[in-house]
């Protein structure tokens, strides 16, 4: 599991796979790795799957997509996704995704993939989705907590962390008033590794991007401990 924090600002004219998604495909240990988008969190936005499509090519993969809106574009989701070398779920709404996700069964096709071994990967709205919950700006503007996530992996997860000013006080204050669980924060450029259910390391695509461990202190705040880098990526 790679739970990404973000890739920073997009340059339209940067068509190379960002280095952690590169990290996801080199997990799977597969030569030419068969990748499945999600972007169901931005409602299938065509636009995103052309785009990831041409960077996945051109880096050796085998990409391929699953779109639920209007429908799915596969008869059988749940064998398309279990054929895969690499699951990535990219960023939007957790919310609207998971309630989705579950509608189809995907929630239950998603836990099989991990148990079998298959590398998933994601940003933002597809990082939070694998703990219990984490900070989203799913139900407008101001970030609010979001508590119905598939629990996968323990505690809970805040991506964008040093990016965007308000994200990193408002998961601190949730944390400390038992709103989220303990968890793992993240910079853009930087992302958390996990093996299993236990954190094996956080990876980084820039320096000076890290991960971070946010809990509650016992007297009504929290603390935000910074996590060692054990591989940072070349760009």
């Amino acid at each position: 599991m790679l739970a990404i924090g973000g890739f920073g600002p997009a340059r339209e004219q940067d068509l190379r796979l960002p280095p952690l998604i590169g990290h996801a495909l080199e997990l799977s240990g597969a030569g030419h790795p068969r990748v499945c988008v999600l972007n169901t969190a931005a409602g299938d936005d065509p636009t995103s799957y052309v785009r990831i499509y041409s960077m996945l090519s051109d880096s050796g993969a085998r990409p391929s997509h699953l779109q639920l809106f209007p429908m799915p574009n596969v008869s059988d989701p749940a064998d398309f996704l279990l054929s895969q070398d690499v699951i990535f779920v990219g960023g939007g709404s957790v919310a609207n995704m998971v309630a989705v996700w579950r509608v189809h069964g995907l929630d239950d096709v998603m836990r099989k993939a991990w148990e079998t071994g298959i590398v998933l990967a994601g940003v933002s709205a597809g990082a939070i989705c694998w703990f219990r919950g984490g900070t989203t700006d799913s139900f407008g503007p101001v970030l609010r907590p979001f508590t119905a996530g598939l629990q996968f992996l323990p505690g809970s997860y805040c991506p964008h962390y040093s990016s965007e000013p308000t994200r990193r006080p408002a998961y601190e204050a949730l944390v400390a008033d038992g709103t989220l669980p303990a968890g793992i924060a993240c910079d853009d450029g930087a992302a958390a590794h996990f093996a299993d259910a236990a954190l094996a390391g956080v990876v980084a695509q820039r320096p000076g991007a890290t991960g971070y461990l946010v809990r509650p202190d016992g007297a009504g705040r929290s603390t935000s401990e910074p996590l060692d880098v054990g591989t940072l990526l070349p760009d």
